[in-house]
């Protein structure tokens, strides 16, 4: 029995043990004739990309093959971040885009990630009509269709002239501080992505680590502490002003300060929001398990926060729904909608070091700035987690309780998030306090509730 997981955030699996070449063809066809059937004016266009798993460039074949097959013309821009697919479905005009990536998750895996024609991640009721379509059985075609077009193209760069043509980029600021920054690529798209985005916004002085794009990750894919102990280390040695860190298909952006500390992915987002209020007023629009920190924030500049369920789809639709001029997620996740509706570590990065070069502070003095939190992030393995979540829920109704993606305690002293993951067979309990101790205290004491129910 072989792993796969359907849901907003991807077709996901371990590749060739539930995600194979009959997966792939299936949900392959469903999206191309999903943007077949969009009534819309746009070319019979279909973006591809890839992060650089070793699995990607199979993967890649079956898919552009079978969106050919339906008459439908492909703009394969091979190894890209997802947030550059996304751009290209911009500047392509495309019906859509098909992101070969499984992000964080073990380089075993790989997902298909699906763009719609504004490039943002299908919404749920989008995702059901291609998995509906998918199980269905494949219909003989009845009618002659010429094979769709192929066509090689590289969105790196472009990505890259767009963030530089955004008003607030202004490199001579960054130039003036000598910066020298380490950028570890973990082997993938990251490492061809943000060298020479630094090299544009003049940094000074550029290390990759981890650059070779072999799919074969030095580390875990998800840049959590634990997992980058090197990579601060020499940060460190290099006596670096700043550490930059993404997952494998450079979506998601953490930091290590010059003093060589992690600095939790959940400042990513809040340091992006200080830094665009100083310009702009505005909404801003984060999920259910971020940090109170952008609340803060926010509040410093009487700015109101609006939270969804998790799933970048779902911070979009509510940064759309509120006009927000930024959004992002607590993963190290940033959304500029004057760039496009999906989070970008490219953009994240320009933002920062703007930010930083402003401020004329390093990243270890302005973090002391910002609101200080703690998250304690933890997974369990539950045989029935709806039943879990319903059980939880209804033990917790007298609380400050949100039942719209799992159960959120909200609590003075801090709270708890108890949800399905979206992206792994498990359930994700995350609480956040003003120090790890009582962080650790309270999702000690959700999970410790959870296991009542095993017991009983």
């Amino acid at each position: 029995m072989g792993t796969l997981i359907e849901s907003i955030s991807g077709i996901r699996g371990i590749y060739g043990a539930g995600l194979d070449e009959r997966v792939l063809v299936r949900y392959s066809l469903a999206f191309g004739t999903f943007c077949l059937n969009q009534p819309n004016r746009l070319p019979r266009r279909v973006v591809v990309g890839r992060d650089a798993r070793v699995s990607g460039e199979a993967c890649s074949q079956i898919v552009i093959a079978t969106l050919r097959s339906l008459g439908i013309e492909v703009i394969d821009i091979g190894l890209a971040p997802t947030p550059t697919v996304a751009m290209a479905v911009l500047f392509e005009e495309a019906r859509g885009g098909i992101v070969l990536s499984a992000s964080h998750n073990p380089e075993d895996w790989n997902a298909l990630k699906l763009l719609n024609e504004k490039s943002e991640f299908l919404s749920p009721e989008e995702g059901r009509i291609v998995m509906d379509m998918a199980q269905q059985p494949e219909a003989p075609m009845h009618r002659e269709v010429q094979p769709g077009e192929i066509r090689t193209a590289e969105y790196i760069s472009r990505h890259i002239d767009a963030i530089l043509d955004l008003p607030y980029c202004q490199p001579d600021a960054i130039e003036a501080m000598g910066y020298t920054v380490v950028v570890d690529g973990i082997n993938s798209v990251g490492a061809l992505a943000l060298p020479p985005l630094l090299k544009r916004l003049e940094v000074k002085d550029v290390q990759l680590i981890n650059g070779e794009v072999t799919g074969r990750f030095a580390h875990p894919a998800e840049p959590l502490p634990e997992h980058l102990q090197e990579t601060m280390e020499y940060v460190r040695e290099m006596n670096a002003d700043l550490g930059l860190v993404v997952d494998p298909d450079a979506d998601r952006l953490a930091l290590i300060d010059d003093q060589g500390n992690y600095v939790s992915e959940e400042l990513t987002q809040v340091i992006a929001a200080d830094f665009l209020w100083q310009r702009r007023s505005g909404s801003y629009a984060t999920n259910l398990s971020s940090s109170r920190a952008i609340d803060d924030v926010a509040a410093r500049y009487g700015m109101p926060v609006y939270r969804s369920a998790v799933g970048e789809i779902n911070v979009v639709k509510m940064m759309q729904q509120y006009g927000a001029i930024l959004g992002g997620e607590g993963n190290g996740g940033v959304i500029l909608p004057d760039l496009h509706y999906g989070r970008d570590a490219l953009v994240g990065t320009a933002i920062i070091l703007q930010h930083l070069a402003e401020q004329k502070m390093p990243l270890s003095e302005y973090r002391r700035s910002l609101p200080q939190y703690v998250i304690s992030k933890n997974k369990i393995t539950v045989s029935d987690p709806d039943e879990v979540l319903r059980r939880f829920a209804s033990r917790h109704a007298h609380e400050d309780i949100s039942t719209v993606d799992g159960v959120k305690i909200n609590l003075p002293s801090g709270w708890v998030h108890v949800r399905k993951s979206n992206t792994e067979p498990i359930v994700r309990i995350y609480a956040e306090a003003s120090s790890e101790r009582e962080a650790s205290d309270l999702a000690r004491w959700c999970m410790d509730d959870i296991g009542s129910d095993k017991k009983s």
